[in-house]
């Protein structure tokens, strides 16, 4: 069973499943996360969806570029939560099944690509309160806990 973060689920609303990928870049005692200014201006570990036919590492590759612009090295997978949540930039209600990755950011190739994200390095112990998804800090307090 895998823990759910988050929202509770609304009785008689309609979640549509969506896998995604994420990552916990680590240099150091930092991590790289991504600030997202829109719906709700919030910092997240970099990733997203994984589309139809991806696999979760070549996802996770393009995600990180597109809300960083770094290229990252994958070291293993930590685990994965889910979160019932409504998009509003899909007008959609989902079941997001997130998959963690520990990764290293290897070289900075370029601005972030995905409009509203900036690149941003927070210390190990800001990011465990300042990351805006409980499952994001769950996961992190997992790995450094």
């Amino acid at each position: 069973m895998i823990r759910r973060y988050g929202e509770a689920v609304k009785p008689g609303q309609v979640y549509i499943r969506r896998p995604g990928v994420y990552g916990i870049l680590l240099d150091g005692d930092q991590i790289l996360a991504t600030h997202q200014a829109s719906p709700v201006p919030e910092f997240q570990l970099p990733g997203g969806g994984i589309d139809k036919g991806e696999h979760p590492i070549p996802a996770l590759h393009r995600e990180v570029y597109e809300e960083t612009g770094w290229k990252i090295a994958v070291v293993r997978r930590l685990g994965a939560f889910r979160r019932f949540t409504y998009m509003p930039e899909y007008d959609l209600w989902a079941e997001k099944l997130c998959a963690v990755y520990l990764a290293r950011p290897v070289r900075r190739l370029a601005p972030p690509s995905e409009a509203g994200h900036t690149a941003v390095w927070l210390p190990i112990h800001d990011a465990l309160t300042r990351l805006g998804n409980p499952g994001d800090r769950a996961m992190l307090a997992r790995y450094f806990g």
